[in-house]
């Protein structure tokens, strides 16, 4: 039987937003923007999942946009508030530890243009509100910083950061990457103090292909996209109603089991980080204020693919960082200042409510076996 502990990828969905998918599309098909009634029957649907996201985000239905996903999310929020504020303020500033769709985005908004502001990491591999304000200017529009970051699992200082932004910059823009951390931890759209919060189904047992962008009322966002009136206009396009009856069955099933999924993975994260610093050659890649769904470390002397494969050949399947980086070293890790050789060798493990301690166990055996056979090979 498989382990499969790499739900910072994807996780497995739930047998009851399977369900919804599937009755989705045999019984509620029509086109939401139809004006007979089995298309009322789709509208009526979306809206009542966009209801269910808008509470588990603690906001207004109307502020809830679905999207294909938080990569769409992320581009429509950083491309859509550059091109409504970014002609008279065309600062930008984001963490240098956000996912590809954040940091590309930028990179690409930078060769149109705009100036951006990457805040590293300190030396002890933090980051403070301080390093965040300093950077700001009279022409910053945007600051972009995410809520948990998906290699490591380290929590970023998003509420203290945006609360003084709020105070004392109140016309800066304020984005929260909040994939790794809905339906994870306690925050809302209030606690984080930002105007848009990017979000996906398939982190919490979901669908793969759909999303959700949170826009605080009053905030002027441009299209990224043109074509019909869809998502008020904002992200045209037949709205993918299946998909977005088992986002919504996603977060009801999270919601009734998010304290005993994140006791879970509490003990399982506890294990594996007390076996691993018992066994030799092994670096835990740990910084303080984490999340205990992610623990990151590197398994001297052997690259993280070669270790990869070994554990998949006994059935278990683990990460070597972010799914989007398909295997190159990470951009990620170096911010953080883990040497190339130790990002070279690293391996994410995330786990789900659903994992259990035994399976960690098995893991960490797995990898003193491959060990012995990897590093006797060379």
């Amino acid at each position: 039987m498989a382990i499969y502990l790499d739900n910072a990828a994807t996780t497995k969905p739930h047998p009851a937003v399977v369900k919804a998918v599937a009755d989705c599309m045999s019984e509620v098909y029509g086109n939401p923007s139809s004006l007979h009634g089995i298309g009322l029957q789709a509208e009526l649907l979306v809206n009542a999942q966009r209801k269910t996201i808008a509470e588990a985000l603690g906001c207004s239905a109307e502020e809830i946009l679905f999207t294909s996903g938080a990569t769409e999310s992320n581009n429509l929020a950083l491309r859509g508030i550059a091109a409504a504020y970014g002609k008279r303020k065309p600062h930008i500033v984001a963490s240098a530890v956000e996912h590809a769709s954040v940091n590309n985005t930028l990179d690409a908004l930078e060769k149109e243009g705009f100036r951006v502001t990457k805040v590293f990491p300190d030396a002890n591999g933090q980051f403070t509100a301080k390093a965040f304000l300093d950077t700001i200017t009279e022409d910053t529009c945007l600051v972009s910083m995410m809520a948990v970051e998906n290699e490591t699992g380290h929590v970023l200082p998003v509420s203290a950061v945006f609360k003084v932004l709020r105070k004392r910059y109140p016309h800066i823009i304020r984005h929260c990457d909040y994939v790794q951390g809905f339906m994870k931890t306690a925050e809302n759209v209030e606690l984080l103090a930002a105007d848009l919060v990017s979000v996906s189904a398939h982190k919490i047992h979901g669908p793969k292909g759909i999303g959700a962008l949170y826009v605080r009322k009053g905030i002027r966002l441009h299209p990224v996209l043109t074509g019909g009136k869809q998502e008020r206009g904002l992200r045209p396009g037949t709205e993918a109603v299946p998909l977005i009856a088992g986002f919504g069955e996603a977060v009801r099933q999270r919601h009734l089991k998010t304290y005993e999924f994140f006791k879970q993975a509490e003990r399982c994260y506890d294990a594996l980080e007390k076996r691993l610093c018992e066994t030799d050659g092994i670096a835990v890649n740990r910084f303080m204020s984490g999340i205990p769904y992610i623990l990151n470390f590197s398994v001297e002397g052997i690259r993280s693919e070669t270790m990869l494969h070994f554990l998949e050949s006994k059935g278990i399947y683990v990460s070597s960082g972010s799914a989007c980086s398909k295997g190159g070293r990470s951009r990620v890790l170096g911010a953080y200042g883990v040497p190339d050789d130790r990002a070279d060798s690293a391996i994410r493990v995330s786990f789900s409510g659903e994992n259990t301690v035994d399976e960690i166990n098995l893991l960490v055996d797995a990898i003193r076996e491959g060990q012995k056979q990897l590093i006797h090979k060379k």
